[in-house]
């Protein structure tokens, strides 16, 4: 069964480099940074919310993405 496809928007390029070296300092992995900074700039806003709504009709709400519940390396949309 085909997995379903989600929009994944391009970063610019000079995102790109201040993510990989301030992850690097930090001594973690880019994906787990973003994470962290996107989950910290977006909990709460009306597109938080419109997401959780959007995934409880998608997936059972056990897998509901809340604050601090998408791991470090994982997304809502995985």
């Amino acid at each position: 069964m085909a997995r379903p496809r989600y929009y994944s928007p391009q970063l610019g390029r000079f995102l790109v480099c201040v993510l990989y070296h301030e992850a690097r300092r930090r001594g973690q992995p880019m994906t787990t940074l973003a994470n962290q900074l996107l989950e910290s700039a977006l909990a709460g806003s009306a597109g938080w919310r419109e997401a959780e709504a959007a995934m409880v009709t998608e997936t059972p709400a056990r897998h509901q993405a809340t604050p601090g519940s998408l791991g470090p390396d994982r997304t809502a949309a995985a």
